[in-house]
């Protein structure tokens, strides 16, 4: 499905043709990051090791903000990133991404892929006979047919992250054998390459129960390079051990341990040795002192990360006036935020604006340009709409314009970003209540079920613009998908279907941008910045670092440590 993955500020596009050279990027050695797009950063910056140059075994440590909510990354609680970075080692993905947003098909699940039909589009798919579930079944079509029919949307007892691209398929059915497998769409759709991956047994699929609670705490059933050695819930740790009947290449490490460290903690235990990278998360004190230490790369490359703001439109809310959320938006200046985080690490502070396009894409389109930040017009707006001054706040109606922005706490670049929103609105009589929440409930008590007026996170986007995004934005009244602020308009839902059957490259970037200029009209969400992409790594890790688009999944047969 790819949906786009959520990242708490602590620290989901067809970005399918990256121009950007592979010369040198950030290093402890340069006074600063390269700007997003810059044709110096590269593509990956992963300290590419051939593996016989890489040891045998060892443990890879990896910090994490919390465990995942749940192992199914179909429900709706499953689309954290810190969740989804541990499934590409235990789950199945048929089309992987490459660091430079092409995919390719994994042959350890399929020999091969095709589309054998047009008009209707048919997709054949021959399973790898080896490949076999770690409950010892082979995988087969009837993987596929579940998962086809649970994402459909069709049942709302199954509580679906996204449906984008399965709601379009008419049928699966077996081939010539249980490992060949037709799915026949009632209507093309061009980024099927997105669907199946993560790819899930049947028995996931059984019934709604099964499929919203049953994987909550630990993964039933796996089919990877490594498989699950333990799950503390209480230390919060997270350990895989390699697979023996994994059929594939033999993993380099012996386990890979994800725990729990509260952003300000990384650095520390990075340097204790309690974690072998961390994410610079756009924090310039964390950037100099990882450029200080002599065990540290810094590795940097496109990473399609971008912070932005998301506003509640319910019918709840007070935000559900379009008209209001615009006013609020204008009376944001992004264009400060960004500089005041990312100004001492790069010269390009330059708000991102597009939702659906990064910087360094030959999509990329500013589409921000009626919608720039301006505190007087944002002023006489608020005026228009009957929010007079009254005191402190404007109020409306006997009811004060004060909302509540949730942010997760001991999250340094949430906090800086919700006190520079909060200043810039006082002066308009705009009242911002700062919500700091445990990291671990952030997600799925605030955002998944619309607690918040406002709320700051990063989208991790993927090589799927449409499969990755249209969940974000398309209003479905029977399924919120990522639509956590319940903000949408028919003319945007009718973009997507129609970028959706477009199988011409350049006609569906029209389009998509074209709902990216609606997607700004609707005040759906405000974009920030884009990530610089930078990771403090040590310097003995090999096939690791900053991975560009692959990191869903990414290949953790590679990873570890120089000989």
């Amino acid at each position: 499905m790819n949906r786009r993955r959520m990242a708490a500020l602590v620290t989901p596009l067809a970005v399918l043709g990256l121009a950007l050279s592979a010369c040198s990027g950030g290093d402890s050695a340069k006074p600063g990051l390269q700007d997003a797009g810059n044709q110096a950063v590269k593509t990956a910056d992963i300290n590419e090791t051939a593996l016989d140059k890489v040891k045998d075994g060892g443990d890879f440590k990896w910090p994490v903000d919390q465990l995942p909510d749940n192992w199914n990354q179909n429900q709706v609680d499953g689309t954290v990133l810190a969740g989804q970075n541990m499934f590409g080692a235990i789950f199945p993905y048929i089309f992987p991404q490459n660091a430079d947003g092409s995919v390719s098909e994994n042959p350890n699940y399929v020999t091969s892929v095709k589309m054998v039909s047009t008009d209707p589009q048919v997709i054949e798919y021959k399973l790898n006979p080896k490949a076999k579930w770690s409950n010892g079944r082979q995988f087969s079509w009837e993987d596929f047919a579940a998962q086809a029919k649970v994402l459909n949307g069709k049942d709302p007892a199954y509580l679906v992250s996204q449906t984008t691209g399965y709601q379009d398929i008419a049928k699966v059915e077996k081939g010539t054998d249980d490992q060949d497998v037709k799915v026949t769409f009632a209507k093309k759709f061009a980024e099927w390459k997105s669907l199946f991956s993560p790819f899930y047994p049947k028995e996931l699929n059984a019934d709604a129960e099964t499929f919203n609670k049953s994987w909550a705490q630990t993964p039933a059933i796996t089919a990877a390079a490594f498989k699950v050695q333990k799950i503390d819930q209480t230390a919060k740790t997270v350990v895989f051990e390699r697979d023996p009947n994994w059929w594939g290449e033999k993993p380099k490490l012996d386990t890979v341990t994800f725990k729990k460290v509260e952003r300000p903690a990384q650095a520390d235990a990075f340097a204790n040795g309690q974690v072998d990278f961390y994410d610079l998360n756009n924090d310039i004190n964390a950037f100099k002192r990882a450029q200080a230490d002599p065990n540290t790369a810094i590795r940097q490359s496109t990473y399609p990360d971008y912070t932005h703001l998301t506003l509640n439109g319910a019918s709840s809310s007070v935000l559900t006036d379009k008209d209001l959320r615009l006013a609020v938006t204008r009376g944001i200046d992004t264009v400060a935020i960004s500089k005041a985080i990312l100004g001492q690490m790069q010269k390009d502070t330059k708000p991102l604006g597009n939702h659906i396009y990064l910087k360094g894409t030959k999509e990329y389109a500013d589409n921000s340009g009626q919608y720039a930040p301006n505190a007087e017009t944002a002023k006489q707006e608020l005026d228009k709409l009957g929010w007079k001054q009254a005191g402190e706040l404007r109020a409306k109606d006997g009811k004060q314009l004060k909302l509540r922005l949730v942010i997760p706490a001991n999250t340094p670049i949430s906090q800086q970003a919700a006190q520079l929103i909060q200043s810039q609105l006082k002066p308009l009589g705009v009242g911002i209540d700062i919500q700091a929440v445990p990291n671990t409930e952030f997600f799925k008590q605030y955002v998944n079920v619309g607690n918040f007026d406002l709320t700051i996170f990063r989208w991790i986007s993927t090589a799927f613009p449409i499969a990755g995004g249209q969940g974000i934005y398309y209003q479905d009244p029977k399924n919120i998908g990522q639509n956590y602020g319940h903000i949408g308009s028919d003319k945007l839902n009718q973009l997507y279907d129609k970028a959706s059957q477009d199988l011409d490259d350049t006609q569906r970037a029209k389009d998509l941008n074209e709902a990216d200029q609606e997607i700004w009209a609707l005040g759906h969400q405000l974009p920030i910045f884009q990530s610089t992409g930078a990771f403090a790594v040590r310097k003995t890790v090999a096939n690791f670092g900053s991975p560009g688009f692959a990191n869903q999944p990414y290949d953790f047969t590679k990873i570890g440590f120089a000989k």
